[in-house]
């Protein structure tokens, strides 16, 4: 009987990736664009204003998922880049180099979005909260990661320091989420979790599921496109990439 075996580490190599990514991209691209534009509508026109914090809560829909994605989206470059340090695979350290800014990104909005919240709620705009600043930590960690990557000339080598930084600071991503509970702190606790039920109406719940879902299409979208860019400028001398922009 014949069957048709997909060779998946064939995708390892950096040229098989560069179109393997060309392919998906389009695809996360209009999947994010439709779930924003459903999870925002719902979230601040369907859902219903809270009862203890009026309108201001629904920047919350904004906040909760670019927080998530900033602690995951870490964990996930700090992993792409503890295997290539392990392995010495180039494709590893080029997924955690296209993986950093949109981490960083969304680690800013966080605290953006946060302040915003916190204004009405709290009546500062900022507070050395243990979970605000573990989260600005990340930030940091992340500007760092970016900074290192672009001051060292030999990319392999840049990837291999930016390891080290990227493994050393995933010990922050558990202080971030457990830090509501370790320390008595302004921030409120999770609405949503997997062993209890949800402390919001469904409506709610609905819109933010969509939006963690979008800002994740978000960010496979853009990881696939930057990767390809960074995979073109450190191939660009070979004769496959020659024949792939020509």
């Amino acid at each position: 009987m014949n069957t048709r075996v997909i060779h998946w580490f064939k995708f390892a190599s950096p040229q098989n990736f560069y179109y393997l990514a060309g392919r998906m991209w389009p695809w996360f691209a209009a999947l994010a664009t439709v779930l924003t534009v459903v999870g925002l509508w719902i979230s601040f026109f369907v859902a219903p204003t809270d009862a203890q914090q009026g309108e201001g809560y629904r920047i919350i829909f904004v906040h909760v998922p670019v927080s998530q994605m900033s602690m995951f989206i870490y964990l996930v470059m700090a992993g792409w880049a503890g295997f290539g340090l392990a392995f010495n695979t180039r494709l590893s350290g080029m997924m955690a180099s296209a993986l950093a800014p949109t981490g960083a990104l969304f680690a800013f909005l966080s605290l953006v979005t946060g302040a915003l919240w916190g204004k009405p709620m709290w009546g500062a705009w900022w507070v050395w909260d243990a979970r605000l600043t573990s989260e600005l930590i990340l930030l940091f960690l992340y500007l760092g990661f970016l900074a290192l990557q672009s001051s060292i000339d030999d990319p392999r080598r840049a990837d291999k320091a930016c390891a080290v930084l990227a493994l050393v600071g995933v010990v922050n991503v558990p202080i971030i989420y457990f830090s509501v509970k370790w320390w008595n702190t302004l921030h409120q606790g999770a609405s949503v979790s997997l062993t209890k039920s949800p402390t919001m109406a469904s409506t709610m719940l609905w819109g933010m599921l969509i939006m963690v879902v979008a800002c994740w299409m978000y960010a496979i979208c853009i990881a696939l496109v930057r990767v390809r860019n960074i995979i073109l400028d450190r191939e660009r001398h070979t004769e496959w990439v020659k024949h792939a922009v020509a």
